[in-house]
């Protein structure tokens, strides 16, 4: 789906900055920081705007963040928008990415009564595929 779709299904007005930073993320194969993102957007947003855009990204469920420590948190389109089922994330200690786990589907597990689930988050943490083979 494209980010204008994206934007109008939400309800939510199109931007230059939103739609550039739905754009970039889409595009990553990996999760991006906020840094990642800003460099990589074509156009350069003053400080304001991009973080007011990004708030409202978040906000909408429309990317999601993957906190991998107190030092590291990714972004990933949501899985509202992508389709995809929950699913754990693999973070590679020696280069710092984070790939979505498609194929390790994530379940919620069975509380006791009175608790209530809001997210559940599983991150695996080692050495990726190409980091493994140095």
């Amino acid at each position: 789906m494209k980010p204008k779709q994206i934007l109008h299904e939400i309800d939510l007005k199109f931007t230059p900055c939103r739609q550039g930073i739905i754009s970039t993320i889409a595009e990553s194969k990996n999760a991006l920081s906020e840094n990642e993102i800003k460099e990589k957007l074509d156009e350069k947003f003053d400080r304001t705007t991009f973080y007011r855009s990004f708030k409202t990204l978040l906000d909408k469920n429309i990317i999601h963040k993957i906190v991998v420590d107190n030092q590291v948190v990714k972004y990933a389109l949501d899985n509202s928008i992508t389709l995809k089922v929950h699913h754990a994330h693999f973070y590679c200690y020696q280069c710092g990415a984070v790939k979505c786990m498609d194929e390790i589907p994530v379940t919620s597990p069975k509380l006791p009564d009175g608790f209530y689930i809001q997210e559940t988050e599983v991150i695996i943490k080692g050495l990726c595929d190409k980091c493994n083979l140095k």
